[in-house]
C-alpha cells in the first residue's frame, strides 16, 4: 500500500506544480480518497469524529447492492433460457454466462456516462469529485429492463446526473433520486423499451421476430400477466391462474421476469439488513413505507371486483419494484424526509400510492417509481409541517409557562 501511497502523492505534486494542470487535480483526487481515508480530518473542537466518510458511506451500500446485483445477473440468463427453451440442459454457469453478458456491460456504461459528466463538472467549478454517483452508478441499470439499448442507459444517466443532481448543486442538493430520474427519462422518452412484454427476457424481441419463440413462450412481467389476466377471466379464476403461474415463494426468491434488480424480495432484505445493521438506512421509512403499501392492497383487497384487487396484499408486495424501491430508493437520506415524525409519513406515502397506482391504473402496471418521486417532492413539505408544528407547540407552552 506504501507504493501505491507513493503514486498518488506524485501525482498530486506533478499537478499542483503548474495552474494548467491543476484543475484536473479531482481526477486523481477522486480515486485517492476512495482507496485511502482523506487527509483532511477534523483534530479538535467540538466536532462529530468517525471512521466512515461519504464515499465509504456509499461503498456500503453499493455492498448492499451485490446480492441484487448477482441474482439479476442469474435471473437473467434463467429467464432466457425459460422463455426461449434450453432451461433443462443449461447450467447455472449457463445462465451467469448469458446475464452477465447483459448486465454488466449495463453497468459499465451506467458509471461511465455518469463519472464522466461528474469528472467534467469537478473540473469546471474546481471542486473534488462527488461521491454520490458511486451508488446512483448502480442503482440505474438495477432498475432497467434486461434488453434495454446500452445508448439508451448511457442518455439517460447523463441526463439524469446533469438535470436530476447538477444543475441543483451536486450531492446533497438533488430533490429528486437520480436512478429514478434515469429511470423515468426512459419511460416517458422511449416507452417501448421500458414496457410491454418484449425487454424483460433477454433476446425475446429478437426471437420473436424470427418466428423462433416456443408454443406458449411471454416475456411478460408478473404484473403484466396480471392485467392481461384480468381482460379475459372473472376475477377469481384471474387470482388463481396468476397464483398457480407466480407462486409467492417464486415471487419472493425472484425467479421471475422483471427490472434487473428488482425481483427478489429476498434479496432487497439481505440488503436492507446490511443498511439498518450499519445505520446508513432509516428503518422509519422502510417500515412505513411496507405499511403504506400493506394499507392500500388490503383496503383493495375489501373492495375486491378485479385480479388486482383479490390478489392478497403481501404477494402483491412481493412482485414488481415495490421492495427494491423501499430498500434501495426510498431511503435515499437526500432525498427523503429529515425529521424522523416525516420520515413515517414521507414511507407511508410512498408505499401508498406505489400499490394505488398499480392496483386502481392497470394500464401503469407499476407505480413505484412515480410513487417514490412524488414523496420525493413532497419530503421538504412534510418536514416543514413536522417542524412548523413543535415551533407552535413549544410556543404554547411558552405562553402557559
Amino acid at each position: 500500500m506504501k507504493f501505491l501511497r507513493k503514486i498518488f502523492d506524485n501525482a498530486h505534486a506533478t499537478l499542483n506544480k503548474k495552474e494548467s494542470t491543476k484543475k484536473f487535480f479531482p481526477l486523481v483526487d477522486a480515486i485517492d480518497t476512495l482507496v485511502f481515508t482523506p487527509n483532511h480530518v477534523t483534530n479538535k473542537g467540538a466536532h462529530i469524529r468517525d471512521a466512515i466518510d461519504l464515499k465509504r458511506t456509499m461503498m456500503l451500500v453499493i455492498i448492499a447492492l451485490i446480492p441484487c446485483l448477482l441474482f439479476g445477473i442469474y435471473n437473467t440468463g434463467y429467464q432466457h433460457y425459460r422463455v426461449l427453451g434450453g432451461l433443462d440442459d443449461a447450467t447455472w454457469l449457463d445462465m451467469v454466462g448469458v446475464g452477465s453478458l447483459v448486465v454488466l456491460p449495463m453497468v459499465v456504461v451506467s458509471y461511465g456516462a455518469g463519472l464522466l459528466v461528474e469528472f467534467v463538472f469537478a473540473i469546471i467549478n474546481g471542486h473534488t469529485v462527488h461521491e454520490g454517483f458511486l451508488v446512483s452508478g448502480m442503482l440505474i441499470p438495477l432498475c432497467m429492463p434486461a434488453d434495454v439499448p446500452l445508448w439508451m442507459v448511457a442518455v439517460a444517466t447523463i441526463f439524469a446526473v446533469v438535470i436530476g443532481k447538477e444543475v441543483f448543486g451536486g450531492t446533497g442538493m438533488n430533490i429528486l433520486n437520480v436512478a429514478l430520474t434515469a429511470r423515468a427519462f426512459l419511460f416517458f422518452a422511449h416507452p417501448t423499451k421500458m414496457s410491454g412484454n418484449e425487454v424483460w427476457v433477454t433476446g425475446y424481441g429478437d426471437a420473436k421476430l424470427a418466428n423462433m419463440l416456443p408454443d406458449g413462450a411471454s416475456g411478460a412481467t408478473a404484473l403484466g400477466d396480471l392485467a392481461s389476466f384480468m381482460q379475459d377471466t372473472p376475477a377469481l379464476e384471474n387470482t388463481q391462474a396468476f397464483q398457480a403461474k407466480y407462486s409467492f415463494m417464486d415471487s419472493f426468491m425472484g425467479l421471475i421476469p422483471g427490472s434487473i434488480g428488482e425481483t427478489s424480495a429476498l434479496m432487497c432484505l439481505i440488503g436492507a439488513a446490511l443498511l439498518l445493521w450499519t445505520g446508513i438506512a432509516s428503518w422509519r421509512v422502510i417500515f412505513s413505507f411496507f405499511i403504506g403499501g400493506f394499507v392500500m392492497a388490503t383496503i383493495l383487497n375489501l373492495v375486491g371486483g378485479n385480479g388486482y384487487f383479490d390478489l392478497p396484499a403481501i404477494h402483491q408486495l412481493m412482485i414488481g419494484g415495490f421492495m427494491f424501491g423501499m430498500v434501495f430508493m426510498a431511503t435515499d437520506p437526500v432525498t427523503a424526509a429529515h425529521t424522523n415524525a416525516g420520515k413515517f409519513v414521507y414511507g407511508f406515502l410512498g408505499g401508498f400510492l406505489g400499490i394505488l397506482i398499480r392496483m386502481v391504473n392497470p394500464a401503469y402496471p407499476e407505480g413505484i417509481m412515480l410513487a417514490i418521486l412524488i414523496a420525493n417532492v413532497f419530503a421538504p413539505l412534510i418536514d416543514h409541517v413536522v417542524i412548523q408544528t413543535n415551533i407552535n407547540k413549544r410556543l404554547k407552552r411558552l405562553k402557559t409557562a
